[in-house]
């Protein structure tokens, strides 16, 4: 009997549009009318966050029957810190029939490594 070294979460990943920091930055930039959706908790999402970013809990009670309130034909961007909330979010929303859903790749640790933390927008 042989066994998959591949961890599950890397196996659905391919499933997904991963983007990297620049490939994903440059997407929200070619997509003007996307929506970003910042998956993390609401304090997190008040601390920091992408500009023009819209804080979609994916921890909420609520997170399928806010999910089924979206438009399946509009393009989202997605991330959470680290990815793995992210992740998540994107194979439901795939699995919900949303087509044009893309994954920040490494989440905004990634970002803020490529960009740097100024490169996010921070409450006054």
């Amino acid at each position: 009997m042989t066994t998959c070294n591949i961890p599950r979460w890397q196996q659905l990943k391919t499933q997904l549009k991963n983007l990297r920091p620049i490939a994903f930055k440059r997407a929200m930039e070619a997509n003007p009318t996307a929506i970003i959706l910042d998956c993390r908790t609401k304090e997190e999402y008040q601390f920091s966050r992408i500009a023009g970013a819209v804080n979609f809990n994916y921890l909420s009670s609520n997170f399928v029957e806010e999910m089924e309130k979206l438009d399946p034909k509009t393009t989202y961007f997605i991330y959470c810190r680290s990815e793995r909330r992210s992740l998540r979010t994107c194979l439901l929303f795939k699995n919900g029939g949303f087509d044009n859903v893309f994954n920040l790749d490494g989440g905004l640790v990634a970002w803020t490594a490529e960009f740097g933390p100024e490169s996010l927008e921070r409450p006054k």
